[in-house]
């Protein structure tokens, strides 16, 4: 599978992550099948934020209702990892819970795609426009 987001969203990606090197930065893939039209960037509610992740509840509900009032659907979801490889850890595959979704990981420049294909389990995708 080969998810479509443009080098342009991509640059957006690697710079929201460069303005905060220290924390894990999130947010959602929203567009349709697999072409990504739009990022949108989340707060990290995570207990930890250093180290882990947590999409802001209020914004995925937004998301939802805005899907499920004609706009774009949501994707997956995105974030970096500020002192690490741009691979799932242990704690992201135990929450790769949803099949199909697409997640976005990036550490500095680097940047790779993976696709939920069972819970805890993602098989690596092509990211190119």
């Amino acid at each position: 599978m080969k998810l479509i987001l443009a080098s342009e969203l991509r640059q957006t990606l690697l710079d929201a992550c460069a303005a905060t090197p220290t924390l894990e930065v999130c947010g959602l893939l929203l567009g349709n099948r697999n072409c990504v039209t739009h990022l949108l960037h989340a707060s990290n509610v995570a207990a930890d934020p250093a180290r882990h992740f947590e999409i802001d509840p209020a914004t995925l509900i937004a998301a939802h209702r805005a899907a499920r009032d004609g706009g774009p659907a949501i994707l997956g979801c995105w974030h970096s990892h500020p002192n690490g490889r741009a691979d799932p850890s242990a704690t992201d595959r135990a929450m790769m819970l949803d099949i199909g979704w697409i997640w976005v990981i990036v550490a500095g420049e680097d940047m790779t795609g993976w696709r939920v294909v069972a819970p805890g389990v993602a098989e690596r995708i092509e990211l190119g426009d």
